[in-house]
């Protein structure tokens, strides 16, 4: 099988099921941000996570990836259609929970960076937030996507919290926001 097709040399493209789009449709919109957030995770991995939460991100990228296909796929009743739903947040706050309790309360902002795998995690955590509003507006217009949006809000939080710990585990410190100059 080769790479290219040429298939989408004018601008449109395929989604699971055969349909045809344009490049810039909602729904690849979506699920572009959710691949770009997939590979930065995998990039921060590759910086050097701590055990527990390169695990933790492994499991994720899995749910980004299959979160890509349910995107990719408009027919909201297809069987073996891949679903990304409500039932993950649990495990995400879970994550979030036993991270923030080895962390200093926050008091104020911080700036994003620390360690390279830090920092790509607030990266993500940027990424997640913009995917985030690209999955509301498709739910807009298809609610079956709703409990994708709880996932991607929840993911974000969860990655916010990951940089911190990275950063922690790593001894790199937190810069706080001091405002005005």
């Amino acid at each position: 099988m080769k790479i290219y097709t040429r298939t989408g040399d004018l601008g449109m493209t395929g989604l699971i099921g055969g349909a045809r789009v344009p490049k810039d449709d909602l729904r690849i919109e979506s699920y572009g941000q959710v691949d770009e957030l997939n590979a930065v995770l995998g990039a921060a991995r590759a910086a050097g996570t701590p055990p527990d939460t390169d695990a933790e991100l492994g499991r994720i990228q899995n749910d980004l990836f299959a979160l890509g296909a349910d995107l990719a796929d408009p027919r909201p009743d297809a069987p073996g259609r891949m679903r990304v739903d409500a039932a993950r947040v649990p495990a995400l706050e879970k994550w979030i929970d036993a991270m923030e309790a080895g962390l200093p309360p926050l008091r104020n902002f911080i700036l994003p960076g620390g360690s390279p795998a830090g920092s790509l995690l607030h990266v993500a955590r940027t990424i997640a937030r913009r995917a985030e509003r690209a999955v509301v507006a498709l739910a807009r217009a298809h609610a079956e996507y709703a409990p994708a949006v709880v996932y991607v809000n929840r993911l974000a939080d969860a990655l916010f919290v990951a940089a911190r710990h990275v950063n922690r585990v790593a001894g790199a410190p937190e810069v706080e926001w001091r405002g005005k100059g």
